[in-house]
């Protein structure tokens, strides 16, 4: 007796629980053999009517699956095909270009003597001048002294009546001081040395920059103008760091400055730098203009733009192209579905892209109505209500649905199952042990 009480109390509750498990056990597998829920994702379910619209396709983003289409439903969405070919593609490029003068037609005026500044014929900056002008009229010490000694020697030898090697030297020292051949003969035709030399333009152009004033003490290494000869300019233009494959030597580019009064006109890129400019991420080419008449003016801002024209390519429209951001793809045609396709893609223009990787000529692509097409592989992609829609009859009738098992059956049988068992009572084991105590007590 003492061994009956404690299986009826364990017994009781395990059996119980077992029925329980049961329940719940068969309410899985009949949802299993019905949808594949919850042992198999919705991805890898077959796709009514036999057609595969539910698994990703090669090459496909994981996160779009292909899409059947019949006829009518292409019309609905307007969905336009094309013929994947190629052509080539005339990029076009725009950049901020800069009139600057050409560096290698400006001149720096310096005096080979030590000396002073007593007259400057140019006195301002913009000035226009012409070459072998006089710019400035330098005192020089060693100048004269070089003078003095040279005229001395012609005295000595002609008095002699032999010509002596040291005329010709000091006539080379004069020239090299800076005297022109005519300043020479004039000293030697008056006898006299003259006091200051004078310093002349070495090219006609524009006095860009003054160094020196009147009464400035001056040396070989001073800087007293600056020249530039504008009759011919740089434009500089400025290429964004994206745009740089479409610019290279030779690149025609139409050029606008409309400050300047003058049309638009073309010019070739003649160099390209080396570096980009850090700040604003971008290349600089140089471009050498005529300047007719100087109105292009150093510091003068336009455009520029580029066309180049490249290889034969396979492209796109634009809008087939369906960007995520991190990768892009376009729906191939194959057969009466639609299929995500991933791309690689280059040179991107208004109404076309440059495809390198992904697609072949002649296949059919969608190049419109691709964003609601996009929706529904999204859909499908994630099991939605979207990829069940191919399962209805052809004649539009709603396929019978069948009742769904209740989720609360499981918990109904359980609680029936005590209530069968209701005469073991878990309190049973107790009740026979008091009265054999009161038994005993009497």
């Amino acid at each position: 007796m003492t061994f009956k009480i404690p299986l009826r109390r364990i017994g009781v509750p395990v059996l119980s629980a077992l029925a329980t498990a049961a329940v719940f056990t068969g309410i899985l597998w009949v949802q299993h053999a019905r949808s594949a829920w919850p042992f198999e994702r919705a991805a890898s379910r077959p796709a009514a009517d036999g057609m595969v619209g539910t698994e990703p396709t090669s090459g496909a983003d994981a996160t779009r699956n292909r899409v059947p289409v019949d006829d009518a439903a292409a019309r609905s969405l307007d969905i336009r095909l094309e013929t994947v070919g190629r052509q080539s593609l005339t990029q076009t490029v725009r950049a901020v270009a800069t009139v600057a003068p050409d560096e290698s037609r400006i001149s720096h005026v310096h005096t080979r003597v030590a000396g002073w500044i007593e007259h400057l014929d140019v006195s301002t900056t913009g000035e226009v001048v012409r070459a072998g002008q006089p710019l400035a009229h330098i005192f020089s010490q060693e100048l004269l002294s070089s003078q003095t000694e040279y005229l001395s020697a012609r005295r000595n030898t002609s008095a002699s009546g032999i010509s002596s090697a040291v005329i010709a030297s000091g006539r080379t020292r004069l020239g090299v001081l800076g005297m022109s051949a005519a300043e020479i003969d004039a000293i030697e035709q008056t006898g006299e040395p003259r006091r200051l030399v004078t310093v002349v333009a070495p090219l006609s152009g524009v006095v860009v920059n003054r160094g020196v004033t009147v009464g400035t003490s001056v040396d070989p290494s001073t800087t007293l103008l600056t020249i530039a000869d504008l009759s011919q300019v740089w434009v500089l233009a400025e290429v964004p760091e994206a745009s740089i494959p479409g610019v290279r030597l030779g690149t025609v580019a139409q050029l606008d400055f409309p400050a300047s009064g003058r049309p638009a006109f073309a010019a070739r890129v003649d160099f390209v730098y080396p570096t980009l400019t850090e700040r604003t991420r971008t290349l600089r080419v140089r471009l050498s203009v005529t300047n007719r008449g100087g109105t292009l003016r150093p510091g003068l801002y336009g455009t520029a733009v580029f066309e180049s024209t490249g290889q034969n390519v396979i492209t796109v429209p634009r809008d087939a192209l369906v960007d995520t951001g991190l990768q892009q793809h376009v729906f191939v045609a194959v057969g009466d579905r639609f299929e995500p396709r991933l791309v690689t893609v280059g040179t991107q223009q208004a109404d076309r892209v440059e495809i390198r990787e992904g697609l072949r000529e002649g296949e059919q692509i969608v190049a419109a109505g691709v964003f609601l097409l996009d929706s529904e592989s999204r859909l499908r992609a994630t099991g939605g209500a979207g990829g069940h829609q191919h399962g209805t009859p052809a004649g539009g009738q709603q396929a019978p649905v069948e009742p769904k098992p209740d989720p609360h059956a499981g918990h109904k049988q359980s609680s029936a199952a005590p209530a069968a068992a209701a005469p073991a009572d878990s309190h049973a084991g107790h009740r026979p042990a008091s009265a054999k105590a009161a038994a005993d007590r009497e």
